[in-house]
C-alpha cells in the first residue's frame, strides 16, 4: 500500500468532500442543557432499572442482553428476509480514502473502537439537546447509554446505542458521502439559527471516524431508527468496495426503539480485537469519561452453595443412623453473561475547581498515573479565549526514574483528551518542554481534531498556544510551593527536580525570569541550607553590583578556595556551584535583576579597590618580577598578575576571561575519553595571581632584584605553580612530576636542620670503619660530575 503525499491529502480534502468529522452520530460529550446534577440523578435511577429493563421479554435488547451463539445482528448482513437492497455508490474514492485512513489520520488500529463510541456519544448528546424542544423524540425509550458486546469466537463486534439514529436520507447523507459530517451539520445549523448559546462541544468533526472501522473490519452493518421515521434501515459496506447497500428492516426481531446497531465482522488478523477482556481495556483506556453509560457484555460468576448427595456407608454411626440428618453442601460458581458498566468514574477536570477537594485531586492523581504518594502540588484551570481547553495539573512528590528522567525525557505523563476522549500520552515535547517532563496531568481541548497525531500537533497554532499557557500554570504551581509556609515541600521537590529547572536555563531563554526565582544554591555564608537568587540580591552590599560565584565539586572544596580570600574579608556572599550542571546553568542565566552573574575564580574580578594609587604603585613595583616569573612558567600561563583577591595565600591560578574555569575543564576531561587535548587553548589562557603581601612573594621579588639565577629560586617558582594549580581545583597533568618536587623541597629542608643531628646518633657499629676511604668513594663521583 502506498503513501500519499501532503500535497495529495490536501487534494483529497479538497475535492473528495472532506470538511469535517463523521456522523453516524452527531454531538457533545459534555451535557448541553441538562445539568451535571440531573445527569448524575439520571444515571442513577438509570442503573437500578438497566438490567430489569433490557431483560425484559418482548425488549430488543433482551436478545443482545444474552450470551449468543451467531451474533445477534449477523443476519442483517443479509437482505433475503427484508425488503430488497438498493446499491449506491459513494461520493469519493474508497481505495484512496482507506489508504488516507490507515497511513496518514490513524497510527494504530484500536482507536477504531474510540471513533465508534465518540460517534455513539454524539448520537444521544443529539438526541438530548433536540429533547428539550422536541419531547416525542425520546418518549419511547428514555435511558441514553452505550452497549458493546464481543463474540470471540466468530469475530464479532457489536456497538448500539440509544441516540437520534438516522432516516434513509441520513443514511445517504452521512455515511454515503465520505467525509460528510452530520455533526458539522447539526452545529452549522444551530449558529445559523443562534440557538447555540449552549456548551455544544460536539467530538465528532472530521468526518472519516465511522470509517476507521474498516481499519479492523471486512465487512460494517448499521441498522438505525430514528424517532423521526417510522421504518429502520440497515446500511451494509466492505472494505474497499465502490458501492454500498441499503435496504428496510423488516423483521421484527431485529428493530430498534431508537437508536443505532454497528456490527463489525472483523479481519483475520484483527478478530484478537472480539476478546471482552480487551474491550473493556480499550474502553477504559479511551473512552472512560464519555459523559453517557457504556456497558460491555462480560461473563461474571456467582458463589452459590448447593447440596452434595452423601454417601449411605458414612451416614451410619456405630451401625445406628442418625435420627437427624445433615444434609452436606458445597459452594460453587455459577458463570453467567451479563452487563457491566464500565465508565463509573467522572472527569474531574469538568468540575468546578471550588467544589473538588484536596482528597479528590489526590485520589485521582494516584488512581491515573499509578502513584501511591500524594502529589506536591495540583492546579485546577480553565482556559479560554482564542483556545479553550480544560486541564489539572500535578508536581510528584518524588522522581519516579531519578536523574535519569533528564536523558530519557520521553515520557507519558501528559494525558490528552479531546472532549473526553483520551487521544494519547505519548508525546515528545510537544505539550511540556523537556526539562518539565517531570509534571504530570490531563488536558482536554475542545479545539484540536479527534484524530490529533504527533505530526498534527507539531504543526498546530493551537497547540503552541496551549504549551505556552500549560508552561506558565506549571511555574505558578512550582513558584506556590516554593513561597508555601511548609519549607519541607520544596526542599523535597528541589531534591528532586532541581536538576530540571537548572536544564531549563540552558533550554529554554524565554522563560529565564520564570525560572532563575525558583532556583536554590549553597553560599558562602549558607553553607548548610540553600538559599534562592531573591535572598542573595536581598543580602548583597550597597555598592556592590554582580552576584559572585564559584564552581567546584562539593560545598568544602568551594570554601577553601583562595579566590574567596579577599571577599570573606568584605563580607561579600559567594554562590557555590557544586553540581555539574550549575556553572552551564549560571552562564545561560547571564544576569539576575539587572545584576550580572561572575566567577570569582576568572580573571579581571573587581572588587572596587578601596585605595587605586597605592595598587598602582605595588603593580609597577612588581612588574619586572611578574614578567621574570612568566619567563620561567613559559607557555603553562598566559600572563602573570599582581592579586587583589588574595590575602592569606601566595598566590593562585585564574583561568582565562573567556576560557574554561577549573570545574569546568575537570567536567569537560571527564567527558573527554579519546585520550585526545582539545582544550590545550583553553588551558593556555591561565593566569598566574600573586600575593604581593605574602612572605613566599616578597622572598621571590627580593631574590630577583638581586639578580639571582640560583636553581634553587627557580625550582621554587616550578613549586609555586605547582601549589597554585592544586589549591585552584586544577588537576596536574604529571602528579608525579609534582611530587618529586615537593618530595625533594622536603628533603632539603629537613636535612639541613637535622641531617648532622642523624651522622651522630647513628650506633658505632653502623659508622664507617676507614672514613678516608669512604670520602674517597663519596668525592670521586662530585668531582666527575664536575668536570662533565
Amino acid at each position: 500500500m502506498h503513501r500519499i503525499s501532503r500535497r495529495s491529502v490536501a487534494t483529497i480534502l479538497r475535492h473528495g468532500g472532506f470538511r469535517h468529522r463523521n456522523a453516524v452520530a452527531a454531538s457533545s460529550t459534555s451535557p448541553l442543557i441538562i445539568s451535571e446534577s440531573e445527569a448524575k440523578s439520571e444515571r442513577r435511577q438509570y442503573s437500578s432499572l438497566v438490567l430489569s429493563k433490557f431483560d425484559a421479554p418482548g425488549s430488543h435488547f433482551s436478545a443482545i442482553g444474552r450470551r449468543y451463539e451467531s451474533t445477534a445482528a449477523a443476519s442483517d448482513s443479509s437482505a433475503a428476509a427484508g425488503a430488497p437492497a438498493e446499491k449506491y455508490e459513494y461520493q469519493a474514492e474508497v481505495s484512496r480514502l482507506m489508504d488516507l485512513i490507515v497511513n496518514s489520520l490513524y497510527s494504530n488500529k484500536e482507536i477504531f473502537l474510540r471513533e465508534l463510541i465518540s460517534n455513539a456519544s454524539d448520537a444521544l448528546d443529539k438526541l438530548r439537546f433536540l429533547s428539550v424542544t422536541q419531547p416525542e423524540l425520546s418518549k419511547d425509550f428514555a435511558e441514553l447509554d452505550i452497549r458493546v458486546q464481543a463474540d470471540k469466537d466468530n469475530g464479532i463486534i457489536t456497538i448500539t446505542d440509544t441516540g437520534i439514529g438516522m432516516t434513509r436520507e441520513e443514511l445517504v447523507d452521512c455515511l454515503g458521502t465520505i467525509a460528510q459530517s452530520g455533526t458539522a451539520k447539526f452545529l452549522k445549523a444551530l449558529k445559523d439559527s443562534k440557538e447555540s448559546g449552549a456548551d455544544n462541544n460536539l467530538i465528532g468533526q472530521f468526518g472519516v471516524g465511522f470509517y476507521s472501522a474498516f481499519l479492523v473490519s471486512d465487512k460494517v452493518v448499521v441498522a438505525t431508527k430514528s424517532p423521526k421515521s417510522d421504518k429502520q434501515y440497515v446500511w451494509e459496506g466492505e472494505a474497499n468496495a465502490s458501492t454500498y447497500t441499503i435496504r428496510e428492516e423488516t423483521d421484527p426481531e431485529k428493530l430498534l426503539p431508537r437508536g443505532t446497531r454497528i456490527t463489525l465482522y472483523l479481519k483475520g488478523d484483527t478478530k484478537n480485537f472480539a476478546h471482552p477482556e480487551r474491550i473493556q481495556k480499550l474502553l477504559k483506556n479511551y473512552s472512560q469519561f464519555v459523559s453517557f453509560p457504556i456497558y460491555t457484555w462480560e461473563e461474571k460468576g456467582t458463589v452459590k452453595e448447593v447440596e452434595v448427595d452423601e454417601d449411605p456407608a458414612e451416614a451410619k454411626n456405630d451401625g445406628v443412623e442418625e435420627k437427624t440428618e445433615k444434609k452436606k453442601t458445597k459452594k460453587v460458581v455459577e458463570k453467567h453473561w451479563d452487563w457491566e458498566l464500565i465508565n463509573e468514574t467522572q472527569p474531574i477536570w469538568l468540575r468546578n475547581p471550588k467544589e473538588v477537594t484536596t482528597e479528590e485531586y489526590n485520589e485521582f492523581y494516584r488512581k491515573t498515573f499509578d502513584d501511591y504518594l500524594d502529589p506536591l502540588a495540583s492546579s485546577h484551570f480553565t482556559t479560554e479565549g482564542e483556545v479553550e481547553f480544560r486541564s489539572v495539573l500535578y508536581v510528584p512528590s518524588v522522581s519516579p526514574h531519578g536523574n535519569d528522567d533528564l536523558i530519557n525525557s520521553k515520557t507519558k505523563n501528559i494525558k490528552l483528551y479531546v472532549k473526553r476522549v483520551f487521544i494519547s500520552d505519548d508525546f515528545d515535547g510537544e505539550l511540556f518542554p523537556r526539562y518539565m517532563s517531570f509534571i504530570k496531568g490531563v488536558v482536554d481541548s475542545s479545539d484540536l481534531p479527534l484524530n490529533v497525531s504527533r505530526e498534527i500537533l507539531q504543526e498546530s497554532r493551537i497547540v503552541r498556544i496551549m504549551r505556552k499557557r500549560l508552561l506558565k500554570k506549571a511555574f505558578d504551581m512550582i513558584l506556590g510551593i516554593s513561597m508555601s509556609e511548609n519549607k519541607d515541600d520544596y526542599e523535597k521537590f528541589w531534591e528532586n527536580f532541581g536538576k530540571h529547572l537548572k536544564l531549563g536555563c540552558i533550554e529554554d531563554r524565554d522563560n529565564h525570569k520564570r525560572i532563575a526565582p525558583l532556583l536554590r544554591f549553597f553560599s558562602s555564608q549558607s553553607e548548610q541550607e540553600m538559599i534562592s537568587l531573591d535572598e542573595y540580591v536581598e543580602n548583597m552590599k550597597p555598592d556592590q553590583k554582580d552576584i559572585y560565584y564559584i564552581a567546584s565539586d562539593s560545598v568544602t572544596s568551594a570554601k577553601d578556595t583562595p579566590f574567596l580570600e579577599k571577599l570573606l574579608e568584605k563580607d561579600l556572599e559567594v554562590l557555590f556551584l557544586v553540581e555539574p550542571i550549575d556553572e552551564v546553568a549560571i552562564q545561560n542565566l547571564k544576569a539576575y535583576k539587572e545584576k550580572n552573574f561572575v566567577d570569582i575564580s576568572k580573571e579581571g574580578l573587581d572588587l572596587g579597590g578601596e585605595n587605586a594609587e597605592k595598587e598602582t604603585e605595588v603593580k609597577q613595583e612588581f612588574g619586572k618580577t611578574c614578567d621574570w616569573i612568566k619567563k620561567r612558567l613559559g607557555d603553562k600561563v598566559a600572563s602573570v598578575q599582581v592579586s587583589n583577591r588574595l590575602s592569606s595565600s601566595p598566590c593562585a591560578l585564574a583561568s582565562g576571561k573567556f576560557g574554561f574555569s577549573a570545574n569546568m575543564e575537570r567536567l569537560m576531561k571527564a567527558q573527554n575519553s579519546s585520550g585526545s587535548s582539545p582544550l590545550e587553548f583553553m588551558k593556555s589562557r591561565r593566569v598566574l595571581e600573586i600575593n604581593p603581601d605574602h612572605l613566599i612573594i616578597k622572598t621571590l621579588h627580593s631574590a630577583y632584584k638581586s639578580g639571582s639565577e640560583d636553581e634553587e629560586v627557580l625550582r621554587a617558582v616550578d613549586l609555586l605553580y605547582d601549589s597554585a594549580l592544586i589549591s585552584s581545583g586544577f588537576t596536574p597533568e604529571n602528579p608525579a612530576e609534582v611530587s618529586g618536587r615537593l618530595y625533594d623541597l622536603l628533603g632539603a629542608s629537613l636535612s639541613e636542620k637535622w641531617g648532622s643531628s642523624l651522622d651522630a646518633q647513628q650506633p658505632p657499629h653502623q659508622q664507617p670503619q676507614n672514613p678516608e676511604i669512604v670520602e674517597a668513594e663519596v668525592l670521586e663521583p662530585v668531582e666527575a660530575g664536575n668536570q662533565k
